[in-house]
């Protein structure tokens, strides 16, 4: 299911509070830095996970390999990863943090295995869906183009 209701999202971008991103870049440019980037101007404490960057510093975070590296209770995990490689990001998610919210898979994202076995834990799962777009339109903040990214670029 990717047709949710605005009361919906709108819970589950309140009641969250750590966010585990899966797959964010060290690229200002990227999606998935600017989506981090964006969550932690909102409040979230963002935790990024990318084993390319692991041990670097990102939004005053250090980049974690994985996600059971994260010692926190991660109420929200992103994930910024093809379709195919969500099943052992769900597998680690649902193991590492017990108490886990919502898995939420970006756009272009979904898998319906793993979003059922998460859903059998009492995960709420979101999928090909952007937080940032969800919380800018929901909140108020959607600007002109959809995106209030902060960062001016040449490149769109």
């Amino acid at each position: 299911m990717t047709d949710y209701s605005d009361e919906h999202l709108k819970k589950v971008l309140q009641r969250a509070k750590i966010v585990a991103v899966v797959g964010v870049s060290m690229n200002p440019v990227r999606p998935s830095y600017y989506v981090a980037r964006y969550l932690g101007l909102k409040g979230y404490r963002v935790i990024p996970v990318n084993p390319g960057h692991a041990g670097k510093m990102l939004f005053g975070e250090t980049v974690r390999a994985s996600l059971s590296e994260i010692e926190l209770p991660v109420d929200m995990v992103d994930i910024f990863r093809r379709s195919e490689a969500v099943p052992p990001i769900v597998d680690e998610a649902l193991e590492a943090f017990p108490k886990l919210q919502t898995i939420w898979m970006q756009i272009g994202v979904e898998h319906a295995a793993a979003a059922a076995k998460a859903e059998a834990r009492g995960v709420t799962v979101i999928q090909n869906r952007c937080p940032k777009i969800e919380f800018q339109r929901l909140f108020g903040e959607l600007r002109m183009g959809g995106f209030a990214t902060g960062i001016i670029s040449s490149k769109l």
